[in-house]
């Protein structure tokens, strides 16, 4: 092999070395860490047993992925991207203005028109009864996470306060509307803007314990108080029905025109054939709407003085006070009008599944939430869509793959790795892009001219 000077300043035939050794290391790490849960299964035999089962194959097939993925990283993938940044760092600047006009111009435009049209070629493909699973898990799942992340970015990206809890405002949104439409019969129209209210109202209350907290402490109090939501929910039976969870909730109507088997129904309306893949459909183009406006609203008040507290906020605490700012009514605002879209979403969810339990609102879709900010890069609207695209639309993917059964056996349930997968995920992200997929710290204000900055300097997190 010729000996090549990399980047790096070593020979080619080092690296490989380098790789080996590593891609080795790897292997016995991903053995120790997989062996249990991946290597051994458990099953019940005929006489409804729990027993054993050892799966050495999947295990060696997850050990030499890793050892593979840790070589190709090593020999190939790392020296081009040490290349590359040697060359931008002896421009002395980060060209970004490429990736940018393809982001907020090609990029954006292009998926709009695709989010319009999904659910019309959806349907045209496979028709009413096969567009259901599409349209609903593939596309308005997708969309209610997209919203709720862009609700949490303001609070966490922007304001840079770190909430575990923002479930709770779903969940104040849901059971909002489920309650207030079950027993005074208000429509859906009518509790979507009280839901997002009242879930704002419940983000002040939240705001006002935790104004010195920052931090870790933060992040604890906002988790105890989702759990507090959680726990009123469970325990206040004689209003929340309690774990039976309320049913038979009021669907949404399209301007008064239900979407049922009466006469005054959209089917009927338009001579239709009857089918609930309407009532999708609609449901879909109503959330598409609402994240649209999400994104609206975040982008204008980004560029409001407000927007710029919350920046300056989460730069330096102390200097934003300094500057005169009131940090009060920053904490409150962004806790506000991030628990609004929260709540807008819970009442979204609870018109769409027609019924809501605690279960619904666990920690574990805090957590889901807050990982879809973090790895799409806190404060960027794109990037936090791709990353929900790829969590929640992962997750419905691995459901339908019933295909590896057939490769790993009919006991092979592919949910129960997509944890796992996530976690690596995640791991893989932070790695080579502890910004998120598209994360962005640049201000929306710039003293005199804008000017790039090195790529070592966004590295270190100095950018």
């Amino acid at each position: 092999m010729a000996n090549i000077e990399t980047s790096t300043g070593k020979p080619e035939a080092g690296l490989v070395q380098k790789g080996i050794r590593e891609a080795f290391f790897t292997g016995l790490v991903s053995l120790g860490l997989f062996v249990l849960y991946v290597g051994l299964g458990t099953q019940q035999n005929i006489n409804n047993e729990l027993i054993i089962v050892q799966r050495w194959g999947l295990l060696a097939i997850f050990v030499a992925i890793a050892a593979i993925g840790r070589f190709v990283m090593v020999v190939f993938i790392q020296p081009n991207i040490n290349r590359r940044k040697l060359a931008k760092a002896k421009q002395g600047e980060l060209d970004i203005s490429t990736e940018k006009s393809f982001f907020h111009t090609h990029f954006l435009k292009i998926a709009l028109v695709a989010l319009l049209l999904y659910p019309v070629v959806i349907y045209a493909l496979v028709g009413a009864q096969g567009s259901l699973k599409w349209v609903d898990n593939f596309g308005i799942q997708i969309l209610i996470y997209v919203m709720l992340a862009w609700g949490l970015n303001i609070v966490v990206g922007l304001a840079g306060l770190l909430d575990l809890g923002y479930v709770a405002f779903y969940a104040v949104g849901a059971y909002s509307y489920a309650l207030l439409s079950s027993y005074f019969g208000l429509s859906f129209w009518v509790l979507l803007p009280l839901s997002g209210i009242f879930a704002a109202l419940w983000g002040i209350i939240l705001g006002f314990p935790v104004l010195r907290l920052r931090g870790d402490y933060l992040a604890i109090v906002t988790l105890a108080f989702g759990e507090i939501i959680r726990l009123v929910l469970i325990n206040w039976t004689d209003v929340t029905k309690g774990t039976f969870g309320i049913s038979g909730i009021p669907k949404a109507t399209l301007f008064g025109i239900p979407f049922d088997a009466s006469a005054g129904g959209f089917a009927k309306l338009l001579g239709l054939p009857m089918s609930s893949a309407y009532y999708k459909i609609f449901l879909f183009y109503l959330i598409l709407a609402l994240c649209l406006v999400t994104a609206y609203v975040t982008i204008r008040l980004r560029r409001m003085p407000i927007g710029r507290a919350w920046e300056a906020l989460r730069e330096d605490e102390i200097a934003c006070r300094s500057l005169g700012i009131n940090t009060v009514t920053t904490k409150l605002t962004a806790f506000a009008t991030g628990a609004m879209f929260g709540g807008f979403a819970g009442s979204f969810f609870a018109a769409r599944q027609g019924f809501v339990s605690p279960e619904s609102f666990v920690f574990l879709e805090s957590a889901v939430i807050l990982a879809i900010v973090v790895l799409g890069g806190m404060g960027s609207l794109t990037g936090i869509a791709i990353a929900a695209v790829v969590m929640v639309g992962g997750t419905e993917v691995l459901r339908e793959m019933d295909f590896l059964k057939v490769v790993f056996g009919p006991d092979f349930t592919p949910e129960l790795y997509r944890m796992l997968l996530f976690g690596l995920a995640m791991v893989v992200v932070m790695l080579f892009k502890p910004r998120g997929f598209v994360g962005s710290r640049e201000p929306t204000a710039f003293l005199k001219e804008r000017k790039a900055v090195s790529g070592s300097f966004t590295k270190e997190g100095h950018g």
